[in-house]
């Protein structure tokens, strides 16, 4: 095995995680309020209402109930979000984006894009496909992992 490239891909992890977790990639965020409000963003322009179970939150997150709960409530206050409850299932939690309120977020998302161009400017465009290449098959060998 090669434990020196085990540890230089353990370095870069790390590296690259606080890097995206520096608060000038968000801004007027947290990156939790961020990468909440991508994926309710991402929903929204798939259905045209971006009504997203806080399950799915959880799930694609892999933050903490408490932790995705406080960054749902933070929205909510903030007007981001509202919440509402599931219709067969009560339990459910739904959280739904407030139209008025997305042209401020598309602002907070503007910004990473173009922390995300800078990375391609310096990587190149092939080298940022192969990275997403390589992010989406560890995300499909996830339970493997």
């Amino acid at each position: 095995m090669d434990e020196d490239l085990r540890e230089r891909l353990l370095n870069a992890w790390i590296g690259l995680n606080g890097y995206l977790k520096d608060s000038r990639v968000t801004q007027a965020m947290t990156y939790n309020e961020a990468v909440t409000m991508k994926l309710v963003l991402d929903q929204y322009r798939q259905d045209g209402v971006g009504r997203t179970p806080v399950q799915a939150i959880l799930r694609k997150t892999r933050m903490l109930k408490s932790q995705v709960n406080r960054t749902v409530n933070a929205l909510c206050r903030q007007g981001y979000l509202t919440k509402e409850k599931g219709g067969e299932d009560a339990r459910a939690l739904f959280v739904r984006p407030v139209p008025e309120r997305l042209a401020d977020f598309l602002a907070v998302h503007a910004r990473s894009l173009q922390m995300a161009q800078t990375i391609i400017d310096v990587i190149g465009a092939e080298d940022a496909a192969q990275f997403v290449r390589i992010c989406q098959r560890l995300l499909a060998a996830e339970p493997t992992l």
